[in-house]
Parts: structure tokens; C-alpha cells; sequence
């Protein structure tokens, strides 16, 4: 095997299978998904190819359905957490030093069963633990999970290409090596592909994982470390614990040989995170890799030239699907006054049409979210809406949760740009939007940028190339994902790498080469085939 350079096959996004009226897909996933609900599934912990059980036990609830049990998840004790520790260090030296080759080719045969022999599964799982639609589930589980792990594969090929230059007598060379201890990977509840990718991307550059999914997201998160086992990953190379949040983040940050954290979640939490890695810098081996994806208050706004059926089209998409609850979700809508009246109307009569309820009915456009705090924190929001003589909701407001945590879709309009649900991030189905005059364009520009800590996805609507080109100037800094005539969310991997700054994080770009460089420490290596002999150079005569 040493004695060969392999080429990574190139790799295609996979297709996104329709689930069409009496389709085979349509009547295969719901098989899958009522097989699941009726079944009553134990997760433990999966350390170093071992279940441990702990006895300390959390529920798993569909949010459609939350009176129903899809069964248990085992809570990890402090001595997990250091067992998945010492079983990762354990498991790093054989890994670490593997043939890039064969990493790559176990990441491909997971991407090989995402797609073929375990897509209703993920599917239908996702559609339970995290209440997707089947569109959501089949885009973000099957198809965006499966792209990570192909062109996670490729660019890892393109990383070992990339070498430095030499001069006659002297081969200068690059290696690529893990970083020197552990990587600690916590993913969020809202994306399977994210809870995946996490662990995937720093493992298959050599590094051995800690991974803590959300609790919210367990019973999913368990087929993904299926996936993993069955694809070939050995055992400590990827353990998965669950737990409390801050007692696992602190035995982490406990350990010198903690290398790094890949991280989707909140801001609050990962600033916090941050300022406990500085406040240990002198205890680590190695500087550690701080890479993360945190919150979005994202952006539309539309120019005078914009088409309105365009706008209003991007407000539902990008602002209701999975019920708002992507960091890249529209939240912040900005609306010239000369337009705004028939965005407005194309939204009433569109939102009028969506049907909300479990996703086992394909009919529904959105469904829960995803569990009682995300339900109060969305009615409180609403109910403070109702109260204000600031704004007036346009469209929904109305709130359930006898049966499943359900926020209708709510559109809101404010005479104040400033309003609460303007600056905010509610991750929800509830979008505000501001109506500027025309001739403020802009302000309203500079409005945007400054209004929000965030800066993860925005978008514009123009079909003034000017004007187009005006925004892409104002907003530079605005979003790390900025869309021109296209809804702000549904990031494609190879297509569009992901990822903000300012409050929204280190805009590493997941899904891209520059994402996988933060996983690994470069080694030059300079080899001179005759050394000098003498010290005088020739200017000293």
C-alpha cells in the first residue's frame, strides 16, 4: 500500500430523492418511521466499540408527540467521560499513524451507507428525534451527510497534494500530521449531517474524537455511531458520551492532552467554553484548535427593483422551514415601502396554505419545535408581540402544546428596526419584517450591518445590478453565507462551504478544505542530499 498514490474518487453531491404521492421512497421511509415509533430503543454510551450503561437515564420524545417514548439514553458519569478520554489517547497512535488511504476509505463506505442500506433509517430517525419533515430529513440526513463524508475524502487528498517548492539539491516536503492529543466534537440538535460531521471531519485527518451529541438529538445521533462502526472506524477513535454539558466540557478541559473543540451551538455557551480554554492555555501540550458555528439573527432585504413573488417565496422557505430553527434561518426581513404592501400579500396568502402537524403526514410543511423550552421561550415571544404598540403580527401567533410542541409560522411587522425580535435570535418560526422608505436604501444597509451581533447568512433581492453590487459592499461583513436573488439558508456542501463570523463563529467553512487544515499541525520537512562541508560563505572572502 506504501508503494502506490491513490486518487479519491470525485465526488457528486447526492440526489435528493422527491418522495412523491405513492412513490416506493414515500411508502419505504414511513414503514421505517412507524417501525421506530413503535419500538422502544435503549442508547448507551459507545466507548471504545463497548456499550456502557450507566442506570442514569433521559427519555427520548418525538416534539410532534411528545407524550409518546421512543425510549432511553444513558447519562454519562465523570469516570465515562475519562474512560472515553483514555480510550481515545489509547487508540490515537495506531489511527494517527494509518494510511491516509484507508482512513479516507472507511469514511467513503459511511457515506456508501447513509446513502444506500441506512437512508430510510437516518431518515426516519431524524424525522422523530428532531420532528423533520421528510425533505428536511432526506436533505440534511441522507443527502448533506453523506456530501461531507465524500468531499471531506477529496479534500483530504487535496490537503497531502499541497506541497512547498524545492531547489536543486534539497527536497522540501510537507506532512500533514493530527493534532497531538484528542479533539473534543459538540454537535447541536437541529442537523444529523452537523451531529456527523463533527467527529467525522477531525477523525479522518488522523485525530481520535470525544464526542458529545445534544440530548435532544440522541436517538438519531445513535444510528450515526452505527454508521461509523459498521463503515470501519476502530474502536476509540470516535466515542460517543452523553451527559450533562458542562460537567463533560469541564473534564475535557481538564486534560493536557485536550488538542481541540469542533463545535455547533450556541454563542453564550461556546464563548464560555473559550474563556475556560484561556483561563487552562498552561495547562495544554499544544495550543488547542478552537473551531465553531454558533448563532444567526440572518437577514433579507429587498431592493425597490426586487420581484415581490421572489421575496415572498424566500421569507417562507428560508424563514419557516424546520420550523426556523437553522442558524441560517431568515428572522430580519427589510422591505422598501414601495413593494412592501404586495411582499406582504404574497406571504398572508402563502403562509395561508402551509398545514403544520407530524411529519408522518407529507402534507405538513413544518412541524414542532423541539421541546418545551424552545415552546415557551416562542410563545412568551409572541405574546410580548401581542402587547407591544411597536408591531402588529401579520400572519399566525397561535401556539400549542397539548399534543406536540407547535409554534405556528408568525409574520410580524414593527415600526421600530430595533425591536426586540429584530436583534434577538428566537430560533423559530417568526419573522419580522421592518418597511424602509426607498430612498433610504443606504441607511437601511448600514442599518443591517450594525444591528445584529451576528453575522452568519443574509441575502438580498435586486434585480439592479447596482444595487446588487452596492449591498455586497456594504454587507461584506455582514455574513459569512451571502445569497443575491436566493433565500438564506440550504447550503450545499462543495457548493457553498458554511460558516459566519462576528457572534456566529470562526467561519471555518464546513464541508470545505479550509474546516479539514484546522484539524491537522504541518511537519516541513527539508532534506538536503550534500551538506556543506564549511561554514564561510562566499562573502566573507
Amino acid at each position: 500500500m506504501a508503494n502506490s498514490c491513490f486518487k479519491v474518487p470525485y465526488p457528486v453531491n447526492e440526489p435528493v430523492r422527491s418522495y412523491t404521492p405513492n412513490s416506493t421512497e414515500k411508502e419505504a421511509v414511513l414503514e421505517t418511521y412507524r417501525k421506530l415509533y413503535g419500538q422502544s430503543k435503549e442508547v448507551p454510551l459507545r466507548i471504545h466499540g463497548k456499550d456502557i450503561k450507566t442506570g442514569d437515564l433521559g427519555t427520548m420524545h418525538p416534539p410532534h408527540d411528545h407524550k409518546h417514548q421512543l425510549g432511553v439514553y444513558h447519562k454519562a458519569r465523570p469516570e465515562d467521560v475519562k474512560l472515553a478520554i483514555d480510550s481515545a489517547l489509547a487508540a490515537r497512535s495506531q489511527w494517527s499513524t494509518m494510511d491516509w488511504s484507508a482512513r479516507a476509505s472507511i469514511f467513503l463506505k459511511a457515506a456508501a451507507l447513509v446513502a444506500g442500506p441506512y437512508r430510510d433509517i437516518i431518515n426516519a430517525s431524524t424525522m422523530l428525534a428532531q420532528s423533520k419533515t421528510i425533505h428536511q430529513a432526506e436533505i440534511d440526513a441522507a443527502c448533506e451527510f453523506a456530501d461531507f463524508l465524500r468531499f471531506n475524502a477529496y479534500y483530504l487528498q487535496e490537503i497531502y497534494e499541497q506541497q512547498p517548492d524545492s531547489d536543486d539539491g534539497i527536497w522540501n516536503r510537507l506532512s500533514y500530521r493530527p493534532l497531538e492529543g484528542f479533539v473534543y466534537a459538540v454537535s447541536p440538535f437541529n442537523f444529523t449531517a452537523i451531529a456527523g460531521n463533527l467527529p467525522a471531519s477531525a477523525a479522518l485527518m488522523g485525530n481520535v474524537v470525544v464526542w458529545k451529541p445534544s440530548d435532544h438529538q440522541v436517538f438519531s445521533a445513535q444510528v450515526v455511531m452505527e454508521i461509523f462502526e459498521e463503515a470501519g472506524v476502530p474502536p476509540g477513535v470516535i466515542n460517543m458520551v452523553m451527559g450533562d454539558p458542562e460537567m463533560i466540557t469541564n473534564i475535557v478541559l481538564d486534560t493536557p492532552e485536550f488538542a481541540g473543540i469542533h463545535y455547533t451551538g450556541s454563542t453564550a455557551v461556546f464563548k464560555d467554553i473559550w474563556t475556560k480554554i484561556g483561563s487552562k492555555i498552561h495547562q495544554f501540550k499544544s495550543y488547542p484548535r478552537i473551531v465553531g458555528e454558533t448563532g444567526g439573527k440572518d437577514f433579507i432585504i429587498a431592493h425597490p427593483s426586487a420581484k415581490p413573488l421572489e421575496v415572498a417565496a424566500a421569507i417562507i422557505r428560508g424563514g419557516f422551514e424546520f420550523q426556523g430553527q437553522k442558524c441560517s434561518a431568515a428572522s430580519r426581513v427589510y422591505l422598501p415601502a414601495s413593494i412592501a404592501p404586495q411582499i406582504i400579500e404574497h406571504t398572508q396568502k402563502m403562509m395561508a396554505e402551509i398545514q403544520m402537524g407530524s411529519p408522518e403526514d407529507f402534507e405538513n410543511f413544518v412541524t414542532a419545535v423541539i421541546h418545551q423550552g424552545a415552546f415557551n421561550r416562542l410563545k412568551d415571544a409572541i405574546e410580548s408581540i401581542r402587547k407591544s404598540d411597536e408591531a402588529t403580527i401579520l400572519a399566525g401567533g397561535n401556539c400549542d402544546d397539548s399534543k406536540g410542541y407547535f409554534v405556528e409560522p408568525t409574520l410580524v411587522q414593527t415600526t421600530n428596526p430595533h425591536f426586540f425580535s429584530m436583534e434577538t435570535e428566537l430560533f423559530g418560526p417568526l419573522v419580522t419584517v421592518y418597511v424602509y422608505e426607498d430612498k433610504d436604501w443606504k441607511e437601511t444597509l448600514e442599518l443591517i450591518d450594525r444591528t445584529s451581533e451576528y453575522a452568519l447568512t443574509g441575502a438580498v433581492f435586486s434585480q439592479d445590478r447596482y444595487a446588487l453590487e452596492e449591498a455586497l459592499g456594504a454587507l461584506e461583513n455582514s455574513a459569512g453565507n451571502f445569497y443575491l436573488n436566493d433565500k438564506c439558508t440550504g447550503a450545499v456542501v462543495g457548493q457553498q462551504p458554511f460558516g459566519g463570523a462576528r457572534g456566529s463563529g470562526t467561519n471555518d467553512k464546513a464541508g470545505s478544505v479550509y474546516n479539514l487544515l484546522r484539524w491537522v499541525s504541518p511537519r516541513l520537512i527539508k532534506e538536503t542530499f550534500v551538506p556543506a562541508q564549511d561554514f564561510k560563505y562566499p562573502f566573507l572572502g
